[in-house]
């Protein structure tokens, strides 16, 4: 009886020992592990040097670990391979370099948009082996769609896969893709954290201004809508010179220029050089171009009278060095009108005489028919519209004339008592170039 008491008790200890021993020898998974020392311990463990996570950060996807390990994804990814097999889909380095725009990189790695960096960055893993003969081809009309670790469903045709297959581990491979995967709710978070930018930062306004007529608030002005003509007048836009402004005035662009002044003038110079005259003075002599290209790139239009080489050699010494002379000269040879030959002759056709505004205030230029052209200026004084249409786009329109045009109350002291052309009466030119031809009007054949 106590010798059988004594076996039974030495047969359970042995089967406690060896259960004991089994229990030890059994590998603890990442994904048992509750605690957090715990955790790591089982994660540093389970996770083995031929792995795929470990392939990836010797791989030509070491941007992708980078952001990995800044999302604070390793113990997580560590998780889902000690769970099963996993399929990375890993966007190149130059795309994550070179390709990504720098505003959506800015978003990314700003700390408050850790989540939409891990759930871009769980985009791009699914918790299954997934290899290259498994891919949609390009032919396949339906898509095939995959749960991804960030819950997110993923077309795989989407992927555009170039390196399928780049990296084959037991736990594991990885495709590598040409370009960065967003999740939709990653694009909606940004475009709304841009929306957000674009309005965070607001205007100051001035104090409301009191009307002393009626002692009200002043309206504001009504807003300018994109491609509407200048609000201002072209002589409050100008930037104060000799008698032309009488204070600066800012342009009434909202910012977004629609059109490019600056290159419409500089072909605008290019076509005067080539036609001479006047343009000696207005590149040589003043800073002209740069002002009307900013007048052009806020909308404004103007018309040049460009006296063409014989009339500018008529000038003398002493009417060029004048302070502000050269200023005035061409201030009075342009119209704040978008004119050509074709309307200028019509009106002036239609009404007679026809005065223009010019960039000298107060004074104005006269327009009238004569002998089938359009003549400008007064008596002696005037000038012959010689070459029509030198340059015309639309905001800018140059009009060759044959002499240079003076206010009437400057016509006789501009040459010391006479006129800059002295003759008893002018006439039409008889030729428009070089060569000579016969007398030949351009207008007023029906007489």
């Amino acid at each position: 009886m106590g010798r059988g008491a004594l076996l039974l008790l030495l047969l359970s200890l042995v089967a406690a020992a060896a259960a004991a021993g089994e229990v030890e020898q059994r590998p603890a998974l990442p994904s048992q592990s509750t605690g957090g020392a715990s955790s790591s311990s089982a994660s540093s463990t389970g996770v083995s040097s031929n792995s795929v996570l470990v392939a990836l950060l010797d791989s030509h996807y070491t941007e992708l670990a980078e952001l990995v390990e800044k999302a604070l994804l390793l113990q997580t990814l560590e998780d889902a391979v000690g769970r099963g097999n996993v399929t990375i889909f890993a966007p190149r380095n130059e795309a994550l370099e070179r390709d990504l725009d720098p505003e959506f990189r800015r978003f990314l790695l700003e700390p408050r948009n850790l989540r939409s960096l891990q759930t871009l960055l769980l985009f791009h893993v699914l918790p299954s082996r997934l290899h290259a003969s498994s891919l949609p081809t390009a032919g396949e009309a339906q898509p095939h769609h995959r749960t991804t670790l960030a819950g997110e469903p993923l077309a795989l045709a989407d992927a555009a896969v170039t390196r399928p297959d780049a990296v084959v581990r037991p736990d594991g491979v990885i495709h590598g893709v040409d370009r960065l995967l967003v999740p939709r709710s990653v694009q909606e978070a940004f475009n709304r954290r841009r929306s957000l930018a674009a309005i965070s930062a607001v205007l100051p306004t001035g104090a409301p201004e009191v009307d002393p007529r009626t002692h009200r608030l002043k309206k504001p002005a009504p807003p300018v809508l994109p491609g509407a003509p200048p609000v201002l007048p072209v002589w409050d836009a100008m930037a104060p010179g000799p008698s032309i402004a009488p204070a600066p005035a800012p342009g009434p662009g909202s910012g977004k220029h629609h059109f490019d002044g600056h290159s419409q003038v500089k072909d605008f110079i290019q076509t005067l050089l080539l036609y001479g005259g006047s343009a000696d003075i207005l590149v040589n002599l003043t800073s002209l171009a740069t002002e009307m290209g900013r007048l052009v790139s806020e909308g404004y239009v103007l018309t040049v009278l460009a006296p063409n080489d014989e009339a500018m050699a008529r000038l003398t010494t002493d009417q060029l060095s004048e302070p502000g002379s050269p200023e005035n000269i061409l201030y009075y040879h342009m119209v704040p009108e978008y004119q050509t030959e074709e309307s200028m002759y019509n009106a002036v056709r239609r009404f007679g005489k026809v005065r223009y505004d010019t960039l000298r205030l107060p004074h104005k230029v006269t327009a009238r028919e004569a002998d089938g052209s359009v003549k400008f200026g007064h008596g002696e004084g005037s000038a012959y519209l010689f070459d029509p249409d030198i340059y015309t786009d639309g905001r800018i329109s140059v009009q060759g004339i044959d002499a240079v045009l003076f206010p009437p109350q400057e016509d006789a002291a501009a040459g010391g008592g006479a006129s800059p052309a002295a003759a008893p009466a002018r006439k039409a030119p008889a030729v428009t170039g070089k060569t000579a031809k016969p007398n030949k009007l351009r207008r007023g054949k029906w007489r």
